[in-house]
């Protein structure tokens, strides 16, 4: 070996030499630097890997863990409550005209000025000139023929009245649809009636005879509609379908439909824009709406709202909405606030179709179908 050879070597080995310790150094100051980091790195790579946890056997089936609220649905009022509540508090409020009726009638001599205020008290309460007439014209002939004696006066006019209001008319709803699919009740109305209101209503009164439900927000134009409508279905459980502000309402009332079919549901309750009647394009647009739905169920029925204490107004809306959508059943509300009880007679003579719901109050329970010897006793002072 030459020495240069053993130079050569020499060197080689004192470099490695010096990269060994170099090593050894920058992995001890690692330690000192970074021990948690290493120590997770071990740990990671000796500890053998777990199961996840199993969740909370009280979350399993959708129950909620212990200590966390939940939304207690409200239990609607059954429609046999709302009936005793109809006759008392209609009692309060149209008395007035059956008193008078009663007064006028139980006079000494019924002469033809006494028919006359009859008539004008008649008309007045919004019962219409034709049902006056025919009332006035039997009243005339019954108490004629049977003598006028004082005590036969209020069971005759009782039932003249009941006749008047027609109790042989269908006054169920139309809430059952056919092959498995929905009932899809339209509710129609001008602004300011409370239709969004009887929607929330009807849902309530649904639900308490344990009908599943759905409703659809179809009331675009109107902001506070839809939160409206979704807080009456929150407070018993009833979905809500909603769309955008200002969007197509055919668009919503389809999807609620649609939805409604694929969920089972027994009845869906599509609210819609208020439409001011002399508005041809938005009436049209309702026309539109019942089309559309029906592509997915038919229409079972379509409600008018009135406000009762409209008088005539109300009649000239129900004349141009059952031009439009067909109406097959009408809502009075605001009945109870109302002395003008004869709108009842007055709305089903102008459409044909019948009262099926009044509204009575305020309250969530406070509407109930209609019953035409509770409204004749409530107009004679009898609740």
């Amino acid at each position: 070996m030459t020495l240069v050879t053993l130079i050569v070597l020499i060197a080689v080995a004192a470099v490695v030499l010096v990269g060994l310790v170099g090593l050894v150094a920058t992995q001890r100051r690692r330690r000192v630097e970074h021990p948690a980091e290493d120590q997770a790195v071990t740990e990671a790579q000796s500890v053998p890997t777990r199961e996840p946890e199993p969740a909370d056997p009280g979350t399993l089936d959708g129950t909620p863990p212990a200590g966390t609220a939940t939304l207690e649905l409200e239990r609607p009022e059954p429609a046999a409550g709302r009936l005793v509540r109809l006759r008392q508090r209609l009692a309060r409020s149209q008395g007035g005209l059956g008193r008078g009726l009663l007064a006028l009638l139980s006079r000494d001599r019924v002469d033809e000025d006494t028919w006359e205020e009859v008539e004008d008290l008649l008309i007045t309460a919004d019962v219409g000139v034709g049902p006056t007439q025919e009332l006035v014209e039997r009243l005339r002939t019954r108490l004629r023929v049977e003598g006028g004696q004082s005590a036969s006066v209020p069971e005759v006019l009782r039932e003249e009245l009941i006749t008047l209001v027609d109790p042989t008319a269908d006054r169920r709803l139309g809430v059952r649809g056919s092959d498995g699919r929905p009932g899809v009740v339209l509710v129609v109305g001008v602004n300011g009636t409370g239709k969004t209101t009887t929607v929330g209503k009807l849902g309530r009164i649904l639900v308490a005879e344990d009908r599943t439900v759905l409703m659809g927000a179809a009331d675009t134009f109107r902001a506070a509609a839809t939160e409206q409508l979704t807080t009456w279905g929150e407070r018993v459980g009833v979905p809500v379908v909603a769309g955008p502000e200002g969007g197509d309402p055919a668009s919503v009332a389809f999807e609620a439909v649609s939805r409604g079919v694929a969920e089972g549901a027994d009845v869906v309750l599509v609210d819609t824009a208020g439409r001011l009647q002399n508005k041809s394009n938005l009436m049209e647009e309702l026309g539109k709406v019942k089309r559309v739905v029906e592509k997915q169920a038919p229409v079972t029925e379509v409600l008018l709202v009135l406000d009762a204490t409209t008088g005539q107004n109300g009649l000239t809306q129900a004349r141009v909405f059952g031009e439009v959508v067909d109406v097959t059943g009408i809502v009075l509300t605001k009945l109870d606030g109302s002395a003008k009880g004869g709108i009842v007679v007055a709305v089903q003579r102008e459409l044909g179709v019948p009262v099926k719901l009044v509204g009575l109050g305020e309250g969530p329970d406070d509407l109930a179908p209609f019953d035409p010897e509770a409204f004749v006793d409530a107009l004679l002072g009898a609740g």
